[in-house]
This record gives C-alpha cells, structure tokens and sequence, in this order.
C-alpha cells in the first residue's frame, strides 16, 4: 500500500506518520514491513534539494516547483517504487497533493500544468492519503512555538489558508482516495482516526487478515 499524509505546515504530519507506522509495525506481518519517508529530501542526497527550497531566497515560483519535481523523481525511483515493488507498506509525508496546494493554489500556478508533469514524470499514484485539515491559525501558532521556521513556514496565514483551500478543493474532487481527518484534536484521537481509517481501507481490499 502506498499512503500518503497531506495537509498545511504545523498540522502534525511528522507525528501522525510515526505513530502510524509504529502501529502497522506492531502488527508484526505483512503489514508491519513499513517504509517510512517524507518530501523533501527522503532520499540520499535529498537534504541539499531541501536545504535549497525551505532555507535559501528563491523568488521564481517554477524554480521552487522543479526542485520538488526533481526531488520527487529521485524519491520515487530510490526509494518508493523500489518498496512498493517488494511488497512493503510506504508512508509518505508529503506527496504530489502538497505540490498542487502550494504550488497551485499557493503560488497560482496553473494545476493542469503541474499534474501534466506529474503525468510525464510518471509519478505512482497513493492508494489512500490522510489529510489532517488544520485552521491556518492554529497552525501557525503551533510553528511559532518550535522556534525558527523555514521560508514556507515563514509566508504566514494568509498564505497557509490559500493552500488549505487546496488541500480542500483536491480532497472534495478525489473523495474515494482523500479522507479528512480533523486535526484541530488530541494527538491520540487524532491517531486512532487515521489508523481506523486506514484499517478500514485495508479491510475493504481483502487484506484485514494481514494486519
């Protein structure tokens, strides 16, 4: 299964994929052999293309999109189609829906451009993605709380709430893939959501034996 973890800065993906992959783990079956990543920088070498986008001054929006795209085509080929082809589980924060949200909606690079390139890069699609939705407020303020941000972080709410309009357009468009989970919760409900969501998904694909 390839799962993907969706939503704006400061909305707890990072925890969420732990405690997740922990608990798939657990299992200590077929679906307890979990590759944990993330984007950017998932992959060897990715923390200089990171280091280029969130830290340094880049002004073009399209230099900031070919440098997720080409991150992506090293993440995709070292790391996820490899274990996805091995049979393993791949939990990835941050996918291709981050790209349109900032990208697009963001940015205001035009979507049908961006999923084009997505189509030639030849990107696999996610079986299932959680979207932790989060009210651009609450997760600035929880940013602000861990000391220095990064140059997305840094673009305030306005901008976090153009692309929470993205994350909610493309969750609203891909209903049978996207679910919402309300991450303006505890951790711990916020966790038991995605994992029975995610059982469930295993559970109507024949594979509840498994887990």
């Amino acid at each position: 299964m390839f799962l993907t973890l969706e939503g704006i800065d400061g909305c707890g993906k990072t925890t969420q994929a732990r405690l997740l992959s922990e608990r798939l783990r657990r299992s200590g079956t077929a679906c307890g052999d979990v590759v944990w990543t993330k984007e950017p920088g998932g992959w060897t070498g990715g923390d200089k293309i990171r280091e280029l986008v969130l830290r340094d001054g880049l002004e073009h929006p399209l230099s900031e999109l070919f440098l997720f795209l080409a991150d992506r085509c090293e993440h995709v080929l070292q790391v996820i189609a490899p274990a996805l082809k091995e049979g393993k589980t791949v939990i990835c924060e941050r996918y291709t829906d981050s790209t349109l949200a900032y990208q697009s909606w963001g940015r205001g690079l035009p979507m049908e451009r961006i999923e084009d390139l997505f189509r030639w890069c030849g990107f696999p699609s996610p079986d299932l993605t959680i979207w932790i939705d989060l009210p651009a407020p609450a997760a600035y303020h929880r940013m602000a709380g861990r000391g220095r941000m990064d140059r997305l972080e840094e673009e305030g709410t306005v901008f976090l709430e153009k692309v929470r309009s993205g994350f909610a357009f493309l969750a609203e468009r891909d209903r049978a893939r996207i679910v919402r989970i309300d991450g303006d919760k505890d951790i711990p409900g916020i966790s038991a959501e995605i994992i029975d969501t995610v059982l469930a998904f295993l559970s109507r694909r024949g594979k509840e034996r498994d887990c």
